[in-house]
């Protein structure tokens, strides 16, 4: 990148969360209104534990009686608030469920945001690169700071790993055995990533892939990921698969499927997969229907997503596959994205050169509050496997 990715005018420098002057926030008293409903998650503005939130400019009170989560996040962008442990805050926050409990005429701007993601189709196959532009193209440079050395953008298995290389890995070599890879074998990965587990499955399990993204930075860094290897990576949606695999496998796609594309979704992947074969999905998924995301999430994060329950996700399956194994390891989100964060912060002397301030605040924002979702559990991440109704063959699971 030769500019600076911006978002205002900012100034850049170290993402600012720390040397917090309590006495600088003691002008700004919240609404009774307010106070009283962080009450309700131990949370007091300006008070003196980490997670409590100190306010420097009142303007975020009218932003988040007005917009919700959603002013709430932008007011943090632009500086009006700070909070030294916003991953503790935003898991109290969770657990506490605020995020059900808009007020003032928020409650209008969020219902109206619920109601348009569950009446309309918001990935329909017109937007289903918006995602790819917005986020996995804003810049190689950041993804190659913040991942591991394989750049897997998912949530890494932490059972026997104690950082991040390694818990990445076994999640990697998690997949191949549960889809039980033998040499030869033919797999279809949709949504691939910048090439991790494709190349991974062709270097140790023989296996030919065929890896599909909707983003052009991630067809780039596959390709040479994967060059010299039997790996074809292709620029397509997933709409326009055609042919048969031994193995399908989509890990942290579906999240971006819509429930109006699930039959769309499954009935293709079914054309997909071999009478005999397997299909692994790992995705994040959520407790509660609502449709659509978080306000904030969709604007600055990930356009038109959508998480899926367990019983949405099953019952959009069952015509078309078996359910053979499901396996939940949502807690390991949270230290995933806590090693995001600190290898991001850890990083960022070279990276803001290219990114400025608020670019910086809503990067924090983002990692820690979807740690926050899963270290409260409001958050799922499930590793499905699928196998097709006509299937006859024993699957046993694996950890």
């Amino acid at each position: 990148m030769t500019d600076k990715h911006s978002l205002s005018q900012a100034p850049s420098h170290a993402p600012s969360h720390a040397g917090i002057s309590h006495s600088h926030y003691l002008d700004t008293a919240p609404p009774k209104v307010l106070s009283n409903l962080l009450a309700h998650a131990d949370v007091r503005v300006n008070g003196d534990r980490p997670w409590d939130i100190q306010v420097s400019d009142p303007s975020v009170y009218a932003a988040v009686l007005t917009r919700g989560s959603l002013g709430f996040g932008e007011a943090y962008m632009d500086g009006y608030w700070e909070c030294h442990d916003l991953s503790g805050l935003m898991t109290r926050l969770m657990h506490a469920r605020l995020d059900e409990r808009p007020l003032g005429s928020a409650r209008l701007y969020i219902a109206m945001h619920y109601l348009k993601a569950r009446l309309l189709n918001l990935q329909t196959s017109s937007r289903a690169f918006q995602v790819g532009e917005q986020h996995y193209d804003i810049g190689n440079d950041l993804y190659e700071k913040m991942l591991d050395r394989h750049w897997c953008y998912s949530c890494g298995y932490w059972a026997e790993a104690d950082n991040l290389e390694d818990a990445q890995i076994a999640k990697l070599d998690l997949i191949c055995r549960k889809l039980k890879l033998k040499p030869g074998m033919t797999v279809l990965e949709v949504g691939c990533g910048w090439g991790s587990l494709a190349a991974y499955m062709a270097k140790h399990y023989g296996v030919k892939v065929h890896g599909i993204t909707i983003s052009k930075e991630q067809v780039k860094m596959a390709k040479e990921r994967c060059a010299g290897l039997p790996v074809d990576i292709e620029l397509i949606d997933y709409r326009e698969i055609q042919g048969q695999y031994d193995r399908v496998v989509s890990v942290g796609m579906f999240e971006h499927v819509g429930h109006k594309n699930y039959d769309t979704y499954f009935s293709t992947l079914s054309r997909c997969v071999k009478q005999d074969g397997l299909f692994l999905l790992h995705t994040i998924g959520t407790e509660q229907d609502g449709g659509g995301v978080d306000p904030w999430i969709d604007r600055y994060i990930f356009p038109n997503g959508e998480l899926p329950t367990l019983p949405t996700l099953v019952g959009s399956c069952k015509s078309y596959f078996n359910v053979e194994d499901l396996h939940n390891f949502g807690t390991d989100y949270d230290k995933t994205l806590m090693a995001w964060w600190d290898n991001f912060k850890s990083s960022w002397h070279s990276l803001s050169g290219n990114y400025d301030e608020r670019f910086a605040r809503m990067w924090r924002y983002y990692l820690m509050s979807c740690a926050g979702f899963f270290r409260s559990k409001r958050g799922q991440l499930w590793q499905v496997v699928l196998a097709p109704l006509e299937s006859q063959e024993v699957y046993r699971s694996v950890r």
